[in-house]
C-alpha cells in the first residue's frame, strides 16, 4: 500500500493494531507489516492465512468498520500479490 505524503506512519500504526487484532484469530498464520526503506510512506503487509475461508471470514468482519475506513483513508494506491509459498523457515507450505 502506498499512503498519501506523509501519512505512512498513521497507516502502519493502524495496520500494526490491526495485527494485535489478529493474535487471537487461529486463521492467521502470519500478519507482518513492513516499511520499505527507501519510501516510507509504502507499507507491505505479508499475510498468511490457513486457507481463503479463514480470510474471507476475517474480511467480512472487518468490512466497513471503522478502523477499516479510517485506514482507507490512507491508502493512495494498493495492489495485492498472491504468492505460493514453497518452503523456506516459517509456517510449513502446503503443497502446491
Amino acid at each position: 500500500m502506498v499512503a498519501h505524503e506523509g501519512r505512512g506512519a498513521e497507516l502502519a500504526e493502524l495496520l500494526l493494531t490491526a495485527a494485535a487484532g489478529l493474535e487471537r484469530e487461529p486463521g492467521c498464520e502470519l500478519y507482518l507489516v513492513n516499511r520499505q526503506a527507501d519510501a516510507p510512506d509504502t507499507i507491505w503487509v505479508t499475510e498468511l492465512w490457513r486457507d481463503q475461508d479463514a480470510l474471507d471470514a476475517v474480511l467480512e468482519a472487518i468490512k466497513g468498520g471503522p478502523e477499516t475506513a479510517a485506514a482507507m483513508k490512507l491508502v493512495e494506491a494498493a495492489e495485492m500479490i498472491e504468492l505460493d509459498p514453497l518452503g523456506g523457515k516459517g509456517p510449513t507450505p502446503r503443497a502446491v
